[in-house]
């Protein structure tokens, strides 16, 4: 079976948004309840090396897929909202079209 040429992108951006998650919902709680700020500086540092991660992996398949400018733009925003990059591949089938 073929990778498909958006295939680092989504493989990463689905690490990114469960560490963006685990950000969130793990290590803010143990930083701001129960003062454990080492939580958030671990997690916060794996997830903006993900983050760049995805964003090069973005900017990577606009060029070879020949991406209207829309695709990236959708792709990036989502990768800012919580869930977001887990609708990814949903979001690129549909602006192919």
């Amino acid at each position: 079976m073929a990778k498909l040429p958006e295939h680092n992108l989504i493989i990463t951006g689905h690490i990114e948004g469960v560490s963006y998650l685990l950000l969130l919902f793990i290590a803010m709680p143990l930083k701001y309840m129960y003062g454990y700020p080492e939580a958030t500086r671990i997690v916060g540092t794996i997830h903006g090396i993900l983050f760049c991660a995805y964003v090069y992996f973005l900017f990577e398949s606009w060029g070879k897929m020949k991406w209207k400018w829309i695709t990236p733009v959708v792709l990036f925003v989502l990768a800012l909202v919580p869930f977001g990059t887990f609708f990814q591949k949903r979001v690129i089938t549909k602006l192919k079209r």
